[in-house]
């Protein structure tokens, strides 16, 4: 069980949250960090290793064998693994010494600043790597996330939402992943709000590289924090675990677009588990990017079609600031008006333009161009057109 969960474990909570902290000696730290260091040894193994040894200077010097006897280590192996990682203990303080010249802190739960809703969590994180800064404990938080592989129009709604909620004063958290995650993260960065990417790496490590500028621009307005040390690559074992850091942080998580068997589906459910509230934005019955949403919504998941439905769910005021289009449009001319009334919500082939409105090549791509100017109208790919969502 996870700390506060038990009478006993609320008071090991409480003393490592207390006035006791600051007796705390640094070296406790290292030899914590030497253990989250052990090959294959996750949370709920180093946390019973520490709850069994009272502190984790004391659980250096148990006996690999020992652990295994008290059911904590399964196999001869993994005490072997325990024991040999002493020999590393060394250059593990080392490294860890070196963390801070390169930007990094180590967040543990003998942190006040380690984030309590984590705690919350069966196999919290025993340690969290961060660049920049950690979620405020005190402002409401969601998790925008969804396909990688994602269309125009899941990518625009991922953004608009990140964009109003972080106006509102909402912080958004996200995988940093393509597609929806890094949309939502852009749309937060451009509400002038904060975000926070986890990442299935380590935090010196940009993944994927296509999102690089956006890795250097959060910890600016947030943060970007994982469990895996320094140096860590992404493997796919480790993005169900960074899923848990996601949901775990926040009040509420939007589902953006999801394929039947999606990542961003396990994620809700361990949102569910943890108590979190759930929202999806519906789509069509035909698209595929939209039948793990829509099975979501048929369970019982908020239906997510703007910023309020949000907004109102976590008691929050936001004044609209969003444009009228419908009355900026009387400052079009008639063609740019024509051609925007063939647009849609989903990407429109030029020629398909062409035939609606009854206009030259020339004539249509000259008013798509103004309508893209005047922010109505996004170009997705080759000649394909529409609307902007606002």
């Amino acid at each position: 069980m996870g700390i506060g969960n038990s009478g006993e474990q609320e008071s090991s909570r409480n003393a490592v949250f207390g006035p006791e902290m600051d007796l705390v000696q640094r070296h406790e730290k290292e030899y914590l960090y030497w253990l989250t260091r052990i090959p294959g040894f996750g949370a709920v193994t180093i946390r019973r290793i520490w709850e069994m040894a009272g502190s984790f200077e004391r659980a250096y010097y148990i006996e690999g064998m020992e652990l295994k006897k008290l059911g904590i280590l399964q196999s001869e192996e993994k005490c072997r693994t325990y024991d040999r990682w002493k020999e590393r203990f060394s250059g593990m303080v080392r490294e860890y010494n070196c963390l801070q010249e390169k930007g990094i802190r180590f967040v543990t739960p003998l942190d006040r600043e380690y984030p309590k809703r984590l705690l919350h969590i069966y196999d919290y994180p025993m340690g969290l790597y961060v660049k920049g800064e950690l979620p405020d404990e005190e402002c409401p938080t969601a998790a925008i996330i969804g396909a990688r592989n994602c269309s125009e129009y899941g990518r625009q709604a991922a953004g608009f939402m990140g964009k109003e909620l972080a106006r509102a004063g909402i912080q958004i958290v996200s995988g940093l992943a393509l597609g929806i995650d890094g949309a939502g993260h852009e749309g937060a960065l451009k509400g002038k709000g904060r975000t926070y990417g986890v990442l299935g790496c380590g935090v010196n490590i940009c993944y994927p590289r296509s999102n690089y500028d956006l890795y250097e621009a959060i910890p600016f307005q947030g943060g970007i924090l994982s469990e895996f040390g320094p140096n860590e690559e992404p493997m796919a074992r480790n993005f169900p675990m960074r899923n848990r850091i996601i949901s775990g942080l926040s009040d509420v998580i939007l589902i953006m677009e999801a394929r039947k068997k999606s990542g961003s589906l396990i994620t809700a459910s361990l949102g569910l588990e943890q108590g979190k509230e759930i929202f999806a934005l519906p789509g069509r019955i035909t698209d595929d990017l939209s039948v793990g949403c829509n099975e979501l919504i048929q369970s019982g998941a908020g239906i997510l079609t703007s910023p309020e439905d949000v907004l109102d769910y976590m008691g929050i005021f936001h004044e609209k600031k969003c444009i009228n289009r419908e009355k900026d449009q009387k400052g079009l001319a008639k063609i740019e008006k024509m051609v925007y009334s063939c647009l849609d919500s989903e990407p429109r082939h030029l020629e398909q333009i062409m035939v609606q409105t009854g206009l030259s090549a020339g004539r249509c791509m000259s008013a798509l161009l103004e309508l893209e100017l005047e922010g109505f109208a996004v170009r997705t790919s080759g000649q394909n057109y529409m609307k902007t969502i606002t």
